[in-house]
């Protein structure tokens, strides 16, 4: 972290940072455990998604399945039963790619700053625009959890380190790219549908935040839109 002045900013932001040492890191290694025999309340929608037969009843094989997309995107417990936070990941992954390759066709997003990041809260979506030109994405994102929420509105990046590591659980925070306080875009070993969600920062798959790294500049706008479900 940095020490003084703008580095204050970082400090008192701190908090919106990072998440603790296991969501740094990424998930624990999944445990072997019993499906459940319960039919849950989104049993055909998750059916549906899975390319299961939609009958509305849980199956040794639904479970299994939805057990295995559990613990892919460490959504617990993944005892495979069709909750509500099972199917939200899923829902969001549908609408996610219902947006192709236009994500700013919501016109939120400015195209009067030049270079800009989007990040649309709504859609858990990210992507760089140059005008009115898509530069690169949309790609999906990992946004503040409830009472960490990403800030909203137009912000600039003020300060970048390719190797931040956190001053509070000391884990590192790579291609980090700060535009509010301690909230940046930076990498994270863990799924972009991981519950509940960061502790304010855009968490990107390591892939995205090394393009983001070398498409942006200290200066470049930064606008946050939208409200992340759950908060």
């Amino acid at each position: 972290m940095r020490e003084i002045g703008r580095r204050g900013a970082v400090a008192l932001g701190i908090t919106g940072l990072v998440a603790p040492l296991a969501l740094a890191l990424g998930t624990a290694p999944a445990q072997a455990v019993s499906c459940t025999t319960q039919t849950g309340p989104y049993q055909k929608q998750v059916e549906r998604f899975l390319g299961r037969p939609v009958d509305g009843t849980q199956s040794s094989t639904d479970c299994k399945a939805i057990q295995a997309f559990q613990n892919k995107h460490g959504i617990t417990p993944a005892i495979g039963y069709a909750g509500p936070v099972t199917w939200g990941a899923m829902d969001l992954m549908n609408k996610q790619r219902a947006v192709g390759n236009k994500p700013g066709k919501d016109g939120k997003c400015p195209v009067n700053k030049g270079r800009i990041a989007c990040v649309n809260l709504t859609l858990q979506l990210s992507w760089i625009q140059d005008g009115s030109r898509l530069v690169y994405g949309p790609v999906p994102v990992r946004t503040g959890r409830n009472g960490y929420e990403t800030r909203t509105g137009l912000k600039k990046i003020y300060w970048r380190d390719i190797a931040h590591v956190s001053s509070v659980y000391h884990v590192p925070m790579p291609y980090s790219q700060f535009f509010d306080g301690g909230q940046a875009f930076h990498s994270v070993g863990l799924s972009m549908w991981n519950p509940p969600g960061s502790h304010g920062c855009v968490n990107m798959t390591t892939t995205d935040a090394k393009r983001y790294w070398s498409l942006l500049r200290t200066g470049d706008d930064v606008f946050v839109y939208g409200r992340k479900p759950g908060t």
